[in-house]
């Protein structure tokens, strides 16, 4: 594809992205004035969050396997819709249910559009260009996550909260059809859909979810809570089993022992929930403790938000050299680091310019996970099964999110903001060393046919990504 072409491509995938991206966190500066409007208590509230962000994950596999069976500009296109739609159900809500619904539709919708857009971008360029594709691809998606507090702040400080879903709607329409005319129509190997494995996992977190929301209400010893990390558990162990069984399991058996694979997620994972539920807390201090307005609190978060546009280019290009592994175990220390200095500071009458270091330090290791944790993913399996890969990644990126507003408001609500952070600190410290444990991993190169069969053994040093 000409330059030109592919720099179309790449706007085309990255715009509905990073719309998607955004609404992770959009709310989060309007969550004070939305628990006004329309009464919800804190418990509750993270649905606003969590709807979106279970759906999103839960739904996420699919789009990928959609994508490889009908054709992923084909879901990419359908997934836009289907955002675009409900961003304007939100807009009308009136209830707490039907803003929650909505969300979780929005979230399906975007569960079409991720997975399939960085095979879609890198897809689109030469092959000596696919590693630059992948730094922008991660740019952008973690650009789009940091910016979310800040713009639902802004717009809900300056229009009101509706148009923080009202604002996608445009977006929405000139991306249709930019995607169709931009984007070269693309199929995977077509592989069965394992809908009971999908029904599994999802319902084995928000299972969990739910019990630890009932836990933060009503205590860890009452009977709710119980019941539903009981039900996770059994449906967990439903999952384990059942993967073992079908012949069409959501990730092929091997993909579990091949180390970089494996240890890259469980990083994400840790990353995630660190930093959604540390970012969920501290934008709701600013506008309590703090006084802030939304959108005083969002532009105050800049200096977390503004660091990985600098250090995502920078990284991408180090991963070659250096290694996936040490860049995101560095990332991932920076940011325990960073979250356990906000910890210890956040008290009432706290100044702001005490804050700003530690934002710009959590805004350094974002960028580096951002950078070389897709790019290590994608690197360490075959080209047939990149779609795949880069669907598991971002499930256990968004369940991980999920869980780390959960497990923090049950923590926060009998201990305080203090130890919801600090325990998002020590979470994102353990992911360091799953960073080191990976070791030196090489950033996807040029393309190769892809071999008949997927390799059996793993590898501390995988070979170089094999893109389409």
């Amino acid at each position: 594809m000409r330059a030109k072409g592919a720099a179309w491509a790449l706007i085309a995938t990255s715009l509905p992205m990073f719309m998607v991206a955004v609404d992770n966190l959009v709310v989060t500066n309007a969550l004070t004035v939305i628990s006004r409007d329309l009464g919800v208590r804190q418990s509750g509230l993270q649905w606003v969050v969590n709807g979106y962000i279970l759906a999103f994950a839960g739904l996420l596999l699919a789009g990928a396997a959609l994508g490889d069976r009908i054709g992923r500009r084909r879901v990419f296109v359908w997934g836009i819709g289907l955002f675009t739609v409900a961003s304007a159900v939100c807009a009308l809500s009136g209830s707490a249910g039907l803003l929650v619904a909505a969300r979780v539709v929005q979230g399906a919708g975007a569960a079409a559009v991720l997975p399939v857009s960085l095979t879609l971008a890198v897809a689109s360029v030469a092959p000596e260009r696919r590693p630059l594709a992948v730094g922008v691809w991660g740019g952008v998606n973690g650009l789009g996550i940091a910016l979310g507090p800040m713009a639902g702040g802004l717009v809900t400080q300056g229009l009101d909260w509706h148009w923080i879903f009202w604002i996608n709607v445009p977006v929405g329409v000139v991306a249709l059809p930019l995607a169709l005319w931009a984007i070269r129509e693309s199929k995977g190997a077509p592989r069965r859909l394992d809908v009971p494995g999908i029904a599994f996992v999802t319902g084995a977190v928000v299972a969990a979810v739910w019990g630890i929301v009932q836990a933060a209400d009503s205590g860890w010893a009452s009977v709710r809570p119980l019941a539903g990390l009981a039900g996770s558990a059994g449906l967990f162990a439903g999952f384990a089993w059942w993967q073992r069984r079908t012949p069409t399991p959501l990730a092929p058996l091997h993909l579990y022992r091949v180390r970089p694979f494996m240890l890259s997620n469980a990083l994400a994972l840790a990353m995630y929930f660190g930093v959604f539920g540390a970012i969920f807390f501290l934008a709701q201090f600013m506008q309590g403790p703090m006084g802030y307005s939304p959108f005083e609190a969002g532009l105050r978060t800049l200096p977390w938000t503004a660091a990985p546009m600098v250090i995502v280019p920078l990284a991408s290009a180090l991963v070659g050299r250096v290694g996936g592994g040490p860049l995101q175990a560095l990332g991932c220390l920076l940011q325990a680091v960073a979250l356990l200095w906000l910890a210890l500071i956040s008290r009432p009458g706290v100044a702001y310019s005490e804050m700003v270091g530690a934002m710009v330090l959590a805004g350094v290791g974002m960028g580096l996970v951002f950078a070389a944790n897709p790019a290590t993913v994608i690197g360490s399996v075959e080209e047939h099964e990149h779609n795949l890969a880069s669907g598991v990644n971002n499930t256990i990126r968004e369940f991980g999110g999920a869980l780390g507003i959960a497990v923090l408001t049950a923590v926060y609500a009998h201990g305080g903001l203090r130890s919801a952070v600090l325990t998002g600190a020590a979470v994102v410290f353990v992911g360091a060393f799953a960073g080191l444990a990976i070791g030196r991993t090489r950033a996807p190169r040029e393309s190769v046919p892809a071999p008949s069969a997927p390799r059996n053994a793993p590898s501390d040093r995988p070979e170089p990504s094999r893109l389409p």
